[in-house]
């Protein structure tokens, strides 16, 4: 498809948002099994329903534009998956760590689609389609909501850390937060 208006990219843009939610529909439970945080999987499961929303919010845009939904294969998330899949895969990892490495994926993924929705919400605005700019900041909210999440589950973690080469202890760690605790 030729891009030759402002209309054009934000459609092609919401093709392409769109068929990254599908893919992260499929990706999420296969993170939440991964998992070995209570509060992580519970996170992942948490953040399917809302993907599941935000892919059926690009419907209602589309079936308003008189358009039918269908997605543009998105090669960043395609990447981003696989690289998710990779940690999944990593058998060699005790499970907070490949939790931190998880959590790096998905914020990964967050951060793509923070700036995916900045800008179709952007682009809604300027074609003057307010309705479709609400739902487009509902969206963006939640993902910048599931990004803080992934922080505060990271900041809290129980990681076994090296004291000295080869050897593993407790330490005392503070959050960003101010708060102390003792990790492993």
């Amino acid at each position: 498809m030729k891009l030759e208006s402002l209309r054009d990219l934000y459609v092609e843009q919401l093709k392409d948002l769109y068929n990254a939610e599908q893919q992260l529909i499929k990706a999420l439970p296969k993170m939440a099994k991964a998992a070995s945080s209570e509060e992580l999987k519970a996170a992942f499961e948490d953040h399917l329903g809302q993907t599941r929303q935000h892919a059926q919010r690009i419907e209602t845009i589309f079936e308003r534009m008189g358009e039918k939904a269908k997605g543009k294969t998105c090669k960043a998330m395609e990447g981003l998956v696989e690289e998710g899949g990779e940690v999944i895969k990593k058998e060699d990892m005790n499970g907070g760590i490949k939790d931190a490495a998880l959590i790096a994926a998905a914020q990964r993924v967050e951060h793509y689609e923070i700036a995916g929705y900045g800008c179709v919400r952007a682009y809604a605005t300027r074609l003057g389609e307010d309705d479709a700019a609400t739902l487009l900041s509902q969206t963006l909210q939640e993902e910048k909501e599931a990004d803080e999440a992934l922080n505060d589950i990271a900041e809290e973690l129980n990681i076994e850390v090296p004291q000295e080469s080869g050897q593993s202890g407790k330490r005392t760690v503070k959050s960003s937060r101010g708060r102390t605790r003792s990790a492993a």
